[in-house]
């Protein structure tokens, strides 16, 4: 008998499960926290689009940062803000034209919309095109840092500019170039509006939702695991 109780001892049983107590929501609990999630989602539907479409120039801005990719309807807002604002220089930026380069004598669209700015009646010791260098992923990144290369080889003193980008992808870009200019230029964004879709309802648009999802997951991607984006 004490031979068995001993064998017993020396393989105790295992246990897989216990018997615990644990908290929950109660029913009011529950109610409280699906409103407050509904809340979060609606608020991030209503305001994403006016966060990632900024607006928020430097009044005093000398120059005039134009992405060169950007459509012709937002070169054409770009040419209205430089004549109404108190801006001495135009200056655009853009990589490779991935289409159509063989049949152009321009190869970038910094040189394309440098051009563009030109035959729309802007004195042309007025623009500047700063081609980005090709490259295959990162190409805001890109961008800014070959600005920042020729801004730092050139004889200008700039020290503050306004970057003006189209509709949502704005934010990602003014971060990318606050980034690297900071704090020696100060840098300001301006939005240019699309007419791609509605932005108070872009929700209503394949086209909408689309962007709004690649822009805001690219922004999240830019800030919090790679800022070469």
């Amino acid at each position: 008998m004490h031979a068995k109780n001993r064998r017993c001892q020396k393989f105790p049983k295992i246990k897989l499960i216990k018997r615990q107590e644990m908290w929950t929501l109660t029913a009011q609990g529950w109610a409280i926290a699906i409103a407050l999630i509904a809340y979060l989602i609606f608020f991030t539907i209503t305001h994403v689009h006016s966060f990632l479409a900024v607006t928020s120039p430097i009044k005093s801005a000398e120059a005039l940062v134009v992405e060169g990719w950007l459509p012709d309807y937002a070169i054409q807002q770009a040419l209205i803000e430089f004549k109404t604002g108190s801006y001495r220089l135009l200056i655009t930026t853009g990589g490779s034209i991935e289409k159509g380069n063989f049949l152009s004598e321009y190869k970038n669209f910094a040189e394309v919309s440098a051009a563009t700015f030109k035959k729309l009646g802007l004195e042309s010791e007025k623009v500047v095109a700063v081609p980005t260098p090709t490259v295959i992923k990162d190409r805001s990144y890109a961008s800014a840092a070959e600005f920042n290369r020729w801004l730092s080889n050139s004889n200008l003193k700039l020290q503050s500019i306004n970057l003006f980008s189209l509709d949502v992808h704005t934010r990602r870009s003014w971060f990318l170039f606050k980034k690297l200019l900071t704090p020696h230029v100060q840098v300001g964004a301006i939005a240019a509006q699309t007419q791609d879709y509605e932005p108070n309802k872009w929700w209503d648009s394949s086209q909408g939702v689309r962007t709004i999802l690649d822009e805001g997951i690219a922004y999240i991607y830019a800030r919090v695991w790679n800022w070469k984006a």
